[in-house]
């Protein structure tokens, strides 16, 4: 009795979830980024670029979740329709060089203050190029 109820949730979750939809290109890239997240986690080999690339890797192959789903009817849109729009609106590029100038080790700087100007160049350079 207790071992049906159990195969039974079992079966409705197995056939309510989408990974009867999943195509074999779905399930090969799923495979990749888990791949890539052991990498990533346990051997350390470039946390900071394999994690979020395997986490991207994995939320955009779920089967029909509507994950990258556009807004319509009054619903709201998917998670990484959202986060696609700072690729589209271009956000992210001003982010990624103001998260790497945060991460700038200032070492060499304080051992040898004159190099001041030639940041001092290099930023107004990017700024004229802005």
């Amino acid at each position: 009795m207790f071992l049906d109820m159990v195969i039974n949730a079992f079966r409705d979750i197995i056939k309510t979830s989408g990974f009867l939809h999943m195509t074999w290109g779905q399930f090969i890239m799923i495979i990749v980024s888990l791949v890539l997240m052991y990498l990533a986690i346990v051997k350390q080999f470039e946390p900071l670029l394999l994690l979020p690339i395997s986490f991207g890797m994995l939320l955009a192959n779920l089967p029909i979740t509507g994950i990258m789903d556009a807004p319509k009817d009054g619903h709201m849109g998917g998670l990484l329709w959202y986060l696609y729009q700072g690729v589209e609106k271009e956000i992210y590029p001003p982010l990624i060089f103001l998260g790497v100038g945060a991460m700038t080790d200032f070492g060499p700087l304080i051992a040898n203050p004159s190099s001041i100007i030639l940041g001092a160049a290099t930023q107004f350079g990017v700024f004229m190029a802005f």
